[in-house]
């Protein structure tokens, strides 16, 4: 049953949303007519999409017949005015489709991806991230969605002691990068691309305006980011969250290069994370997620600093597309 919400969007209810205080999660909003476009309607109305953005974390657009290519993905993006983040620093391989639109990751279908807040090991990540459905998967490859204050209070409940040593410690993330992109690997973009050069000097210094040091060894790069921040304060919601990368480095296998996940993260003073705590932290994540399957034209819109986001492995095709906003 939908709900009227203005001339443009009406609000949907559907079996995958969950209760939080009383809030949906997420927002789904599909069009009040046929005729509706998102881009139009996202420039009439944005100051309420962003209310309701701020109240939901994330807010799903599905059913818009004028959204289908990236190229109108593309469009809608642009509609809300944010000013675009490179990526620069990210350690996803991606390739560019057109203006601001990416892959959102070209590794193998079979590899998952654990949940992660977008580039949460650098100083400045950004704080929009917009996922569009170009081609749907032909079984699984969702991309669920957590809120991260939710994580923090479950882990506060749990694990305190963890919670405030990593507060105060923040983490590390250290892992090591060939020349090329590493496509076996969800993280294994490489140095040149990361960076955006084929100059050392240039990807050193570009490194540096990220807060990460580059360490050159035999045919590659180590890269280490941090100390950063695990636990942030939301202000506009005031309340903790659990903003960081920490289950996706620790799980996810890095390529050739980096043949054992665990090493790739740990405390900021260097000392390595409790594995039982860790694989606690999962189960929590995938407890209290939300996992919805895609259809072709979605977008979803998240609050970069709200929600964590994932990837599950699916069967091809499946062709999902991002752009990152500051």
């Amino acid at each position: 049953m939908a709900e009227k919400y203005s001339s443009f969007f009406a609000s949907v209810k559907t079996p995958f949303q969950r209760e939080y205080g009383g809030v949906t999660f997420p927002a789904v909003l599909s069009p009040a007519t046929s005729a509706a476009a998102l881009a139009a309607a996202v420039k009439e109305q944005k100051t309420w999409v962003e209310s309701l953005l701020h109240m939901h974390g994330a807010i799903l657009f599905r059913g818009f017949e004028s959204l289908a290519t990236a190229s109108d993905f593309n469009d809608v993006v642009e509609a809300f005015g944010y000013e675009e983040l490179p990526y620069v620093g990210g350690p996803a391989p991606r390739t560019h489709v057109v203006g601001r639109v990416y892959t959102a990751n070209d590794a193998p279908p079979h590899q998952k991806l654990h949940f992660h807040h977008e580039m949460a090991h650098l100083p400045s990540p950004p704080r929009k991230l917009f996922f569009f459905c170009e081609e749907e998967s032909a079984s699984r490859g969702e991309t669920p969605i957590l809120l991260s204050h939710i994580v923090y209070e479950r882990m506060k409940e749990k694990y305190p002691d963890f919670v405030e040593k990593l507060e105060k410690l923040g983490w590390m993330y250290t892992r090591f990068m060939g020349e090329e992109d590493d496509l076996s690997s969800p993280l294994g973009r490489g140095w040149k691309s990361m960076y955006r050069t084929t100059d050392k000097i240039v990807a050193q210094q570009r490194a540096a305006e990220v807060k990460t040091k580059l360490e050159w060894v035999e045919n590659g790069v180590k890269m280490i980011a941090g100390p950063t921040p695990g636990i942030k304060c939301d202000e506009t919601r005031s309340r903790k969250v659990w903003f960081n990368s920490i289950a996706t480095a620790y799980t996810t296998w890095g390529g050739k290069r980096n043949d054992d996940p665990k090493k790739t993260v740990n405390f900021g003073d260097g000392n390595p994370l409790p594995e039982n705590i860790i694989n606690h932290c999962l189960k929590i994540m995938e407890a209290e997620s939300i996992k919805f399957p895609w259809q072709k034209g979605d977008l979803l819109m998240i609050d970069n600093f709200a929600v964590l986001h994932s990837r599950e492995p699916f069967t091809p095709p499946r062709r999902i597309l991002v752009a990152l906003c500051k």
